[in-house]
C-alpha cells in the first residue's frame, strides 16, 4: 500500500505541533486545529483510511485498532479470534494516528471526545468492490494519554434464524407472535456475536410479524429495513439521551418490541423491566458468559435495598436466556456454542427464592424443552467434529462438567 502522500500530510501538519504540548494536550491541539489542514488533504486521508478498511475486509478480520502507545505505531486486526500486528502497513507515531482518527469525526464528536475523552460512534463507507456501504461500531478512547482506536466490523447480511440452530419451543419463547410479552437476554462476551444474533431475532419477525419494533443502541450497528414489521431505530448520544430516556420515551411510541442495545447499569436495568412489566416484548444484552450469572448480575446491579423486589420482578418478566460464545473451529474460523435456559415455573421458583445455583441443573435436564447447558452444546459441537476435544474444555464455564460429559 503506497501511502508517501498521505504520510507526508501528517508529517506536516504534526510539525504544527508546538514541542511544548505534552501528553493529552497533544491530542486536544489535533482537536481544535484539524480544521487548518486543507480540504483535499482531508478528503485523501479519509480515503487512505477507507483502504485500510477494504484491506480489513478481504482480510475477514472483524476488528481494527490505530493509534494508541500499545499499537507501537502499526495497525492491529483480529482475524478468526486473533489478534495480529499488519506488517505490510506502515507505521504511525501517536500524533499522526490521533490525525487520521480525528479526521473521521464531525465538530460534535471532536467536542464529545475532548469533554469526556471517550466516543462511541458509527462510520460508514463505500466498499467500491462490492458497491455497497460497509457500517463499522467506533469507539475512540485514551491509552497512556495517546489517542487510540477499535473498529468492529457490522456484518452486512444477516444470519437466518433457522442457522442458529434453536429448539422449536425457543424459537417460540422469543417470537413475538408467540409471547407478546416477557425479557428474553442475549448474553456473552465482548466480540461473542450477541449483536448478529440479535439482528436475526430481529429480521425474523421483520419478516413475518405485523408489529413495531423500537431498536435503542449505542452505537445503532445493523440498519434494518422495514418488511413486515415497521422498525425505528434510536441511537444514544445522538437519537436519545440515554438508554433509559429513550426506555421510556418508548412507551408513548406505540411500540410491540423494545430492543435495549445494552443493560449497561441500574437505571437501564430497571426501566427495562418496568416496560417489560407493561405488557411488552423486551430483547437486550449482558456481558455475562453463562445464563446463571446474568440472572445473578441483574439483580446485583441494583441497589441492596431494592434486589428483593428486582428479583421478584424478574423472575415473573424473564422469559429465556441465550449465552453464547464464538470458538475456535477445526477450518480455522469460529463457530457459535451457545447455553439456553428457558424460564419454567421450576426455574421461576428458584429465582424468587434465591436459589439460581439450581438453576444450572435445571438447563442440564431441560433438553426436551429446548434447553442446553455450555457444556452440552461443546460436547455436541465436539461430535460433530466442528471443534477439537482442546478447544472445548477451553471454553466450558465449568470445567468439572465438560470433563465428565465427555468421558460419559
Amino acid at each position: 500500500m503506497n501511502i508517501a502522500e498521505e504520510k507526508k500530510i501528517l508529517e506536516n501538519f504534526c510539525k504544527t505541533i508546538p514541542a511544548a504540548i505534552f501528553g493529552p494536550d497533544r491530542v486536544h491541539y489535533i482537536l481544535e486545529n484539524i480544521d487548518k489542514l486543507k480540504e483535499n488533504e482531508r478528503l485523501l486521508l479519509r480515503k487512505f483510511y477507507n483502504k485500510l478498511l477494504t484491506n480489513m475486509i478481504e482480510k475477514e478480520a472483524s476488528d481494527i485498532e490505530i493509534g494508541g502507545h500499545g499499537n507501537v505505531g502499526y495497525i492491529w486486526m483480529r482475524i478468526y479470534g486473533n489478534k495480529e500486528r499488519v506488517k505490510e502497513i506502515s507505521q504511525f507515531t501517536s500524533d499522526e494516528s490521533a490525525v487520521i482518527i480525528i479526521n473521521l469525526l464531525n465538530v460534535s464528536q471532536r467536542e464529545q471526545l475532548a469533554k469526556k475523552r471517550n466516543l462511541d460512534f458509527s462510520y460508514t463507507f463505500l466498499y467500491e468492490r462490492r458497491n455497497t456501504n460497509v457500517r463499522f461500531r467506533s469507539d475512540a478512547y485514551f491509552d497512556l494519554d495517546t489517542l487510540a482506536m477499535n473498529m468492529r466490523s457490522i456484518n452486512q447480511t444477516i444470519r437466518p434464524m433457522s442457522s442458529l440452530d434453536f429448539h422449536p419451543n425457543i424459537v417460540r419463547a422469543l417470537s413475538h407472535g408467540y409471547i407478546k410479552f416477557g425479557l428474553s437476554l442475549i448474553t456473552g462476551i465482548t466480540g461473542s456475536g450477541k449483536s448478529t444474533t440479535l439482528d436475526s431475532i430481529i429480521d425474523h419477525h421483520n419478516k413475518i410479524d405485523p408489529c413495531h419494533i423500537i431498536i435503542i443502541a449505542a452505537p445503532i450497528e445493523y440498519v434494518h429495513t422495514s418488511n413486515i414489521s415497521l422498525i425505528k431505530h434510536r441511537e444514544v448520544g445522538r437519537d436519545v439521551l440515554s438508554f433509559k430516556e429513550g426506555i421510556v420515551q418508548s412507551l408513548r411510541q406505540d411500540p410491540d418490541i423494545i430492543v435495549v442495545g445494552e443493560m449497561r447499569d441500574p437505571d437501564t436495568i430497571m426501566a427495562a423491566l418496568e416496560v417489560t412489566d407493561t405488557g411488552h416484548k423486551v430483547f437486550s444484552t449482558l456481558h455475562t458468559s453463562s445464563a446463571v450469572e446474568s440472572i445473578d448480575r441483574i439483580i446485583a446491579e441494583c441497589d441492596p435495598a431494592e434486589q428483593e423486589r428486582v428479583r421478584n420482578r424478574l423472575a415473573d418478566v424473564l422469559i429465556s436466556v441465550v449465552s453464547q460464545k464464538l470458538v475456535p473451529s477445526l477450518d480455522g474460523k469460529r463457530v457459535l456454542a451457545k447455553e439456553v435456559l428457558l424460564v419454567t415455573p421450576s426455574v421461576r421458583a428458584a429465582i424468587k427464592n434465591n436459589n439460581t445455583s439450581e438453576i444450572y441443573m435445571m438447563i442440564n435436564q431441560g433438553g426436551a424443552q429446548g434447553m442446553i447447558t455450555m457444556e452440552q452444546d461443546l460436547k455436541r459441537l465436539y461430535l460433530a467434529k466442528k471443534i477439537s476435544l482442546e478447544t472445548a474444555i477451553t471454553y466450558a464455564n465449568n470445567k468439572t462438567r465438560i470433563q465428565q460429559i465427555l468421558a460419559a
